[in-house]
């Protein structure tokens, strides 16, 4: 059993979910102690627990210690993955922190899976965004499994502080032994830009959606990029709105998102996701400091060397390596802002 002090590095939720993954693709129970012991309340929130529930659900393993505000359980993997499964959450909390740690287990099995989303956020807070997971985060993923394929059917968006969100995720994975090795250390030339944003159908006569883009595009403008915008409303119980910007890029795509807040306005949202993507994008990244950690995990699944530059080495980044080394035969190489993964063989 792999023994895991969630209080390493940023000691937040990711340590939980990036433990319990790779504990189940590689079939190794897994101890974590101290868990998110550096967050104001430390323990397990709802989103965490159900996370872990479901995937315990998803592969029929078996959790110890699994109750809010639990700062220790221990996972115990099965070996047989459910075709179907149904999350219900009451809170707001994050659809797409629970598909981060589901996805290196959904992706390495050859077969179709259903993740059915009964509330929860899929845009909230100190999580990515429903766009960033589908529009960044899965493009880089494919370049490791191009076969994979992730259909979202979006019934209801979610947004702080209510939830409610309706969203059935189906995932086609297939056989790790037939993943590639990343290698992005020059992004190329980018194409487009483009600008996702979206709101409530609560926000639409005020043109939140568009005042966000718009202003957005206004601090992009003077780089004369090719613009596409894309403006949504979205059924849901709780006002909130978001901007996702994507930049696609001839070997790459990055991003950044930002939610709407009580008392800012929709251009100032705008503004600010507008400022930050050219901040990001004059680092010339591969991958961006949200996508950065993220896709550390599938990384240790290629028996091959693999090689990305990031916008930025931060704390969850650090903290993944850290993870990811318990599990993995291999050491990850950190260099400026390259990080390369060195399975065993190429120790």
């Amino acid at each position: 059993m792999i023994k895991i002090d969630g209080s390493f590095g940023e000691g937040g939720g990711q340590i939980l979910r990036t433990s319990i993954s790779l504990s189940a693709l590689f079939q190794i129970p897994c101890h974590i102690f101290n868990i998110r012991k550096k967050r104001p309340r430390p323990g397990l929130m709802t989103q965490h627990l159900l996370g872990l529930r479901a995937l315990a659900e998803l592969t029929q393993g078996r959790v110890e210690g699994d109750h809010l505000e639990s700062e220790e359980i221990k996972f115990f993997p099965g070996s047989w993955l459910k075709d179907k499964i149904s999350i219900k959450i009451p809170t707001a909390g994050s659809n797409t922190l629970i598909l981060q740690t589901l996805f290196p287990v959904l992706i390495s099995i050859p077969k179709t899976t259903e993740i059915y989303f009964k509330g929860g956020a899929t845009d909230t807070f100190f999580s990515p965004s429903l766009d960033h997971f589908r529009f960044v985060f899965l493009e880089i993923l494919k370049k490791i499994a191009p076969s994979i394929e992730a259909n979202f059917e979006i019934k209801k968006r979610g947004f702080y502080p209510e939830g409610g969100a309706e969203l059935k995720v189906k995932v086609k994975g297939m056989s790790p032994k037939k993943f590639s090795s990343l290698f992005l250390t020059d992004p190329g030339e980018i194409e487009k830009v483009i600008i996702s944003s979206g709101a409530s159908l609560s926000l639409k006569e005020r043109k939140v959606a568009e005042r966000q883009a718009g202003s957005a595009e206004r601090i992009l403008k003077p780089l004369k990029w090719q613009i596409e915008k894309r403006i949504t409303y979205w059924e849901s119980p709780s006002p909130g709105s978001f901007i996702c910007i994507l930049g696609k890029f001839k070997k790459t795509t990055i991003g950044i998102d930002k939610l709407g807040e009580i008392g800012k306005s929709s251009e100032k949202v705008g503004e600010e996701a507008g400022l930050d993507f050219l901040r990001e994008g004059k680092k010339a990244p591969c991958l961006d400091r949200y996508t950065a950690d993220q896709i550390l995990p599938y990384l240790a699944l290629i028996k091959e060397k693999s090689k990305v530059k990031v916008s930025e080495i931060t704390e969850h980044c650090k903290t993944n390596m850290y993870v990811i080394e318990k599990f993995a035969k291999g050491r990850f190489k950190v260099k400026d802002n390259l990080i390369e993964w060195l399975p065993e063989k190429e120790n």
